[in-house]
């Protein structure tokens, strides 16, 4: 009996150790986000400075790059600046209070075209066109973004039982998702029968095995527009 006790407790005691391990090492430290965050933040960065110069490197979506494009054209930044601004602004705070950082939002629209299109707007032109002060800004960038939603995240979230709405904005993204189904159907009907034949099959079978309507009326509607394609 008291070689099996001391078993359980050597066991215990490794498992404990292990744990205090997990805290520390760079993938679970709290200061490796704030690395990753850094080191993102610099490349996309950087990367906008190609695009600023070259025409090519921009880490976004067509239409988001052509306001940037368009201010480099024109002159005003101002839409680029603020849709990007407003995107960084808000994947801040739902990063601190969910836990999970958007980085389409925060780093490839926020720091990849908002806060460029701000630096441009006030003539500071060389952060942006000068790769090697590009690489350092978007690290400064990163890294600021990191160590608020960090100190934002262990002064509020941590400090409470409560999640301040994060729950509740959770609920209401999964809630609203189940609508998006039956839209996806009715936009598969009118691209082509067969198309919509399809993509109801597909939600229905989702359906059936319980899962996201959406995901099954979106593959249907994709493996019929292979064998029956929509002529433009």
């Amino acid at each position: 009996m008291a070689d099996k006790q001391t078993t359980a407790n050597d066991v215990s005691a490794d498992e404990e150790l292990k744990a205090v391990a997990n805290d520390h090492d760079f993938w679970h430290a709290d200061w490796g986000f704030v690395v990753i965050v850094a080191l993102m933040s610099a490349g996309v960065f950087a990367g906008t400075s190609m695009y600023y110069n070259y025409g090519v490197g921009a880490f976004n979506e067509v239409a988001i790059v052509a306001m940037l494009k368009a201010g480099m054209t024109g002159g005003s930044y101002g839409a680029a600046a603020a849709f990007g601004a407003s995107f960084l602004f808000a994947r801040i705070l739902e990063g601190s209070l969910v836990g999970i950082l958007d980085l389409g939002g925060s780093i490839l629209t926020g720091v990849g075209i908002g806060i460029p299109a701000i630096l441009l707007s006030v003539g500071a032109k060389s952060l942006v066109s000068n790769f090697g002060l590009a690489l350092l800004t978007g690290g400064v960038l990163g890294l600021i973004i990191g160590v608020i939603i960090y100190l934002v995240r262990k002064f509020t979230i941590n400090q409470s039982n409560a999640t301040f709405g994060a729950d509740v904005m959770m609920g209401a993204g999964n809630q609203t998702g189940r609508f998006l189904g039956p839209l996806i159907i009715l936009s598969a009907v009118t691209a082509s029968i067969p198309i919509g034949i399809g993509s109801t099959v597909g939600a229905a079978l989702f359906y059936a095995w319980k899962k996201p309507i959406p995901g099954g009326a979106i593959i249907g509607a994709m493996v019929m527009g292979f064998f029956f394609p929509v002529k433009l």
